[in-house]
């Protein structure tokens, strides 16, 4: 619902002059994860001279499931979703969440995420949710907190039921854990409760769900993948805006994830610390486990999604080798 605020007709030139609002669906609370999208909102504002504003609303305007269903039906102009809550709607930006894929930091996955997102077959995807994708949510490799005895190797996690979601689940579930997909909001009553005996996550969710709380140890080095959460605007909006209100929006979009990536990096730096300050202990799994899960997992979860994104029309090794290429070629580009 872009809101035409104003429609005035200057006296000399007869040009008009709009003021748009726009309101973006997030939830939680603000924390590393909304940064960019905080400060998207900032220099918006600042750039147009207040006459461009972006609303920004924690829960307020849909839930965490139902945001690509506000946004195609025009309840507001951008918004935020994770990949893994509903694979089934955004199966190309999925392939994003497949275990093992090798990504070691931040500016790697932005940099796997904005070449998916740019695919022609995932932006079709999202355009038939009236979606644009703007921007991802860079995050690190997940690990799991949890209460009780500590896991001392990878046969604690057979039968063990554990909060994952996507790519990550896939490769809990190879070695025997049953997976519940609940949401980050979700998360910490059924851990208080019992119904899960740990939780996936990154860093900054641990921190602002309150999972960490609640926990005893923390594996720091198992790192099956990660989730992705990209933040999408309505084609209608979008297309609507004014060609310097377009070219704001588009200009910001660099900046905004600079400062997300320096804040999300302070927090990783910090994560020690945190641990210690909440008695977390740090288990390191042994690093033949590790290696040994990640080349029996990574083929076989990878061609189970290849067969079912061909299944629903997309070029699934495509979008998967995509991934692969840009992270060379990124690396590349890092040494010279």
């Amino acid at each position: 619902m872009i809101r035409l605020l104003g429609m005035l007709l200057l006296l000399c030139g007869g040009t008009a002059s709009y003021a748009t609002e726009w309101n973006v669906s997030l939830w939680g609370s603000r924390r590393a994860f909304t940064e960019h999208v905080e400060k998207l909102a900032h220099y918006v504002e600042k750039d147009s001279k207040g006459s461009f504003k972006i609303n920004i609303s924690y829960g307020g305007l849909a839930s965490n499931r139902e945001n690509l269903e506000g946004i195609a039906a025009d309840q507001f102009e951008m918004a935020q979703f994770c990949s893994g809550y509903h694979p089934e709607k955004n199966r190309g930006v999925s392939v994003l969440e497949l275990p093992f894929h090798g990504v070691d930091t931040l500016e790697e996955e932005q940099a796997v995420s904005f070449a998916v997102y740019q695919h022609p077959a995932v932006a079709a995807e999202m355009a038939k949710w009236n979606a644009k994708l703007l921007m991802p949510t860079p995050l690190p490799q997940y690990n799991i907190v949890g209460r009780g005895e500590a896991p001392q190797g990878l046969g604690w996690f057979e039968g063990k039921t554990l909060r994952a979601t996507g790519g990550v689940a896939a490769a809990l579930r190879s070695i025997g854990t049953e997976t519940v997909n609940l949401t980050a909001t979700e998360t910490f009553d059924a851990m208080q409760g019992g119904i899960v005996d740990g939780a996936s996550f990154a860093q900054h969710a641990h921190f602002s769900f309150k999972t960490i709380d609640l926990a005893e140890w923390w594996t720091a080095n198992l790192n099956p993948g990660s989730t992705n959460c990209p933040v999408v605007v309505n084609i209608k909006a979008y297309e609507a805006l004014s060609d310097e209100h377009r070219a704001i929006l588009d200009a910001a979009v660099e900046p905004s994830l600079e400062h997300y990536l320096e804040y999300y990096t302070d927090l990783i730096n910090k994560w020690s610390a945190i641990l210690e300050m909440f008695g977390v202990e740090r288990v390191q799994l042994p690093d033949a486990q590790i290696e040994e899960f990640r080349a029996t997992v990574a083929a076989p979860v990878r061609e189970a999604w290849i067969a079912q994104a061909d299944s629903e029309g997309l070029p699934g090794a495509e979008l998967v080798n995509l991934i692969d290429q840009t992270l060379t070629a990124y690396r590349e580009g890092q040494t010279h």
